[in-house]
């Protein structure tokens, strides 16, 4: 959960609420210590909890960028994506994190200009939106006042779950138990509907036996998302037991993104976010082949994400890249 700052600020360097990004120390001079060089191109990323797909990614990406003392890239271990924002203002070496794009909406009222001190990198995935009911539930009010489970605290489905359950203006009763016991309730009908929110297709839609009439409730794309999230769809053949072909179930979707301190161009911590790009952007196709996950297939250097501003290396990197395809041969 968002804290209650008297001043917003990363890691040693808090600037005062209102104010700019904050700097800190240029780099290491020549004569450095073996201390200095190893962490003079470090780089800190908040992954998320060690089960979730993100801490997965920001594996892989280490695996990648890493350079020796060039880059080095520390995937870390966090109380999920929903926290990470925390973790990127105010833990002690994290330079980037990786954030549902709705965990903004926490800052709004506290600090209301915290999306110009979070720049974004990469929209890495999104996460679509599942609403898994039973037969007799037809339509999103049918779930009013009953039982609808969010998986674990930490998740993403158990923080912006009930925030989108809230701008369509259906009270629930929320449950946060794992998916799994709480898919059992659902056969026995002590739950109306659990909400997953994760890139599909998801296994347990997908290899699991449903009876007939369980299904997905479409959710409409309109004005109450267009701040945080995406239009997205369910397609018959990601679930071919469950959507019929020709068939589609509309949602939305959640971007997972790869997010950074908006830091000055002067500060070293700047030069390092600058270099993880170029090494990301540059080396992307060894992520899509195989051995990797495969999300990196899917992924759209040029994809925005909602509410934020993309790091200027990374627009810069994008510009440039654009330039040179359209250069004659």
């Amino acid at each position: 959960m968002a804290v209650l700052p008297s001043g917003l600020g990363a890691q040693t360097a808090r600037p005062t609420k209102g104010s700019g990004p904050a700097a800190r120390e240029p780099l290491p001079q020549p004569q450095q210590t073996e201390k200095d060089r190893m962490n003079a191109w470090t780089v800190g990323l908040a992954g998320g909890l060690l089960e979730g797909a993100p801490i997965r990614l920001a594996a892989e990406m280490a695996r990648v960028v890493d350079d020796g003392a060039n880059l080095h890239l520390i995937p870390i271990v966090t109380r999920g994506a929903t926290e990470n924002l925390n973790s990127l203002l105010y833990l002690r070496g994290v330079d980037t994190a990786i954030i549902n794009s709705d965990a903004l909406e926490e800052y709004k009222i506290q600090v209301p200009e915290i999306r110009s001190h979070i720049t974004y990198l990469l929209n890495l995935f999104p996460s679509e939106l599942h609403i898994f009911v039973r037969p007799e539930i037809t339509n999103l009010q049918d779930l009013a006042g009953k039982i609808v489970n969010f998986n674990t605290q930490g998740t993403a489905a158990a923080y912006s779950g009930p925030l989108i359950f809230s701008r369509l203006g259906i009270q629930v009763e929320q449950t946060f138990i794992p998916h799994q016991v709480a898919l059992e309730q659902l056969r026995r009908g002590e739950t109306a509907a659990v909400v997953f929110i994760t890139s599909k297709p998801v296994d347990a839609f997908v290899r699991g036996r449903w009876d007939a009439g369980f299904k997905f409730l479409p959710v409409n794309y309109d004005s109450r998302f267009e701040d945080y999230y995406l239009p997205a769809t369910l397609e018959a053949n990601e679930y071919p037991n469950l959507i019929k072909q020709g068939e589609r179930v509309s949602t939305i979707a959640v971007p997972t993104a790869l997010v950074s301190f908006n830091w000055t161009p002067q500060s070293n911590r700047y030069r390092r976010v600058a270099r993880l790009v170029d090494y990301l952007f540059s080396r992307i196709d060894r992520l899509q082949a195989p051995g990797f996950d495969q999300k990196w297939k899917s992924i759209n250097l040029a994809a925005t994400v909602p509410g934020l501003t993309r790091f200027r290396p990374a627009q810069e990197w994008l510009e440039r890249k654009a330039r040179s395809a359209q250069a004659p041969p």
